[in-house]
């Protein structure tokens, strides 16, 4: 099975624990937290990352911002605007990107 690596960014706390432990609750899936905007671009540049999730709080310019480094960054970086709807969402919206890991 493919592992995939995770960056979440958001700005509620509690939100981005909620996430992480979502994510890590599936076999073969990490994830790393922030909401710090300023460590996002150095942190992918420096660890693999499959997908970066967005979460409520961060701006529209740090968003495009983010996705337009991710369509440049000589890696495959995904990125998924999620902003709720639980765990069927988010499995939906990773095998979206992702068919060939659908169980």
């Amino acid at each position: 099975m493919k592992t995939l690596n995770f960056l979440v960014i958001g700005k509620n706390e509690e939100i981005l624990d909620t996430l992480k432990r979502i994510i890590t609750n599936n076999e073969g899936w990490n994830a790393e937290i922030t909401s710090d905007e300023r460590v996002c671009e150095d942190f992918i540049r420096e660890n693999h990352v499959d997908i970066v999730l967005l979460n409520s709080g961060l701006s529209e310019q740090f968003e495009s911002n983010i996705k337009d480094f991710c369509r440049k960054i000589e890696k495959d970086v995904k990125v998924i605007d999620h902003y709720g709807g639980g765990n069927g969402l988010l499995k939906n919206e990773v095998y979206t990107l992702f068919p060939n890991l659908q169980p």
